[in-house]
C-alpha cells in the first residue's frame, strides 16, 4: 500500500513511528507539504490514503481535491475544518449535547477591553485553532488591553473561565482507542507544564465514552479532547483535529492500522466497481451471442 503524509513535519513523533511501521511492513509513505512549492500530485500518482496532520488552509484544500479524486483521507477536510473555527466548533458540540464551555464570538479583543472590567475571570483564545494561536486568561480590564496591544487584529472567542484543579485532561483517540494524559494547564500560575501519561482506566466515570462520542459528533477518525474537570462535572474546551498523541504506547501502531485498513477497504471498493459482477458477464455473452 502506499499511504501520503500530508504535513510540512514528517518527522514528528507520531508520524515517524507510524511511518516506520509501515515502511517495515513493506508500505511506501510518501510526506506531501501542503504549503511548500511544489504542487499536489495528479490523478496518475495518488496515495492509496492520506493522513491529514497539516491543518491551514491550503492543507485543507489540498485535501478536499484528494477526496474529489477518490482518494480517503483521515480526518477528511470537512471533518478537519469543523475543528479549525472554534465558534462552529461549540456550536456543533453544543447542539449535539456536548459539555462544552460556552463560548462566544468577539471581533478583537480590544472590543473586550473597551467593556470595561469583566464580571469574572475570562478565558481568550484566537477564533481559529492554529499553532502559537492565543490562549490567555484575564481576569482584568488591564489583562484585557495587554493582550489587545499584543494581539490587536485577531478575532477571539471567549470563554468563562471554569475554576478546576490547573490540570488539563488530555483524550486521543485514534481509530477508537483511547489515549489519555494529564498536562499542566497554560492558565495555570505557573504555566503549561510535561504530559504525564493517564491510564484510561483511571478516567472518572463517563469519559472515555464522552471522548468517543465527541468524535462521532465531529467526524474524526484521530483527534484530541481538552476536558476539565469543574465543579459540575466535566468541561470539554477544546476538540484538536489528528493532535500529535506523544509519548503514548500503542499510539502509532493504531495510526498505521487505521491507514492500512482504509487504504484496503478503498481499493476493495474500486475493485468492485471497476469488475463486472457475474450476472453482468453472462449478460455481455448473451448479448454477443
Amino acid at each position: 500500500m502506499r499511504i501520503g503524509l500530508i504535513t510540512a513535519d514528517p518527522a514528528h513523533p507520531l508520524l515517524a513511528a507510524a511511518s516506520r511501521l509501515l515502511t517495515e511492513d513493506g508500505h511506501r509513505v510518501d510526506p506531501l507539504d501542503p504549503d511548500g512549492a511544489a504542487p499536489g500530485p495528479d490523478r496518475g500518482a495518488l496515495a492509496d490514503v492520506y493522513l491529514l496532520k497539516a491543518r491551514t488552509p491550503r492543507a485543507l484544500a489540498l485535501a478536499a481535491r484528494l477526496e474529489s479524486y477518490g482518494v480517503p483521507v483521515l480526518n477528511s477536510a470537512a471533518a478537519t475544518g469543523r475543528c479549525q473555527d472554534r465558534v462552529v466548533m461549540a456550536e456543533l458540540a453544543r447542539a449535539a449535547g456536548l459539555p462544552f464551555a460556552a463560548t462566544r464570538p468577539v471581533d478583537t479583543v480590544g472590543e473586550l477591553a473597551a467593556a470595561g472590567e469583566p464580571v469574572g475571570p475570562l478565558v481568550v483564545k484566537s477564533r481559529y485553532s492554529r499553532r502559537g494561536d492565543l490562549v490567555a486568561r484575564a481576569d482584568t480590564a488591564a489583562q484585557l488591553r495587554e493582550l489587545a496591544a499584543a494581539w490587536p487584529e485577531e478575532p477571539v472567542v471567549v470563554q468563562d473561565f471554569t475554576a478546576n484543579s490547573g490540570w488539563d485532561h488530555k483524550l486521543w483517540v485514534v481509530d477508537g482507542r483511547l489515549f489519555a494524559g494529564l498536562r499542566r494547564s497554560e492558565l495555570a500560575p505557573d504555566g503549561r507544564g510535561p504530559t504525564r501519561p493517564l491510564p484510561p482506566g483511571e478516567l472518572p466515570a463517563g469519559w472515555a465514552e464522552l471522548a468517543l462520542r465527541t468524535g462521532g459528533v465531529f467526524g474524526l477518525d484521530v483527534y484530541g479532547v481538552d476536558v476539565l474537570l469543574g465543579p459540575a462535572g466535566p468541561v470539554v474546551v477544546d476538540v484538536n483535529a489528528f493532535p500529535g498523541i506523544r509519548g503514548q504506547a500503542g499510539a502509532p501502531e493504531a495510526l498505521a492500522d487505521l491507514a492500512l485498513r482504509t487504504a484496503r477497504t478503498a481499493l476493495t471498493t474500486r475493485t468492485a466497481g471497476a469488475a463486472p459482477t457475474a450476472g453482468e458477464t453472462k449478460g455481455r455473452r448473451r448479448k454477443s451471442a
